[in-house]
């Protein structure tokens, strides 16, 4: 499996002439993470890290055509995404214990899907006496952190 993402991750970047240093698969579970490192990484990033995710779109309908299974692929340039989970992470961990010290709600910023999910089962790990719920819609999605009735 490693291989075929390897070769793809690399034709990809090739027939968008994007250049790249090193290619980098991590499997846990049924996860496979891949950091790219690029020389351009801000066009592989996009805006909020759009392009990844549309590069990770791209290569999952590849790699499930080539390779069909229950696997998830997770695309990160120059660990751009894992700071933005680390980020995301001490907010959420800074407003969940603002919570337990005021017992009053707290709300994160607006994010994405795969962010909330992250906050989500960081919280539900880290804090039994907390609860999360996403609040909102489209773009303004976000998580309210409250303690638990």
């Amino acid at each position: 499996m490693e291989t075929i993402l390897q070769e793809t991750v690399e034709e990809i970047l090739n027939r968008i002439s994007t250049p790249f240093r090193k290619i980098k698969i991590d499997k846990r579970d049924d996860t496979y993470r891949i950091n790219i490192e690029s020389e351009e990484p801000s066009l592989l990033i996009g805006h909020h890290g759009e392009n990844i995710f549309a590069l990770q779109n791209l290569l999952k309908i590849m790699i499930w055509n080539k390779q069909p299974g229950e696997y998830k692929i997770l695309v990160d340039v120059d660990d751009y995404r894992k700071r933005q989970e680390e980020n995301v992470i001490r907010l959420a961990d800074r407003k969940a214990d603002m919570v337990m010290k005021t017992q009053q709600p707290q709300a994160l910023p607006a994010m994405s899907p795969y962010f909330r999910r992250v906050v989500h089962l960081h919280l539900a790990e880290k804090f039994g006496d907390l609860m999360t719920e996403s609040v909102g819609e489209g773009d303004f999605r976000h998580i309210t952190i409250k303690p638990k009735a």
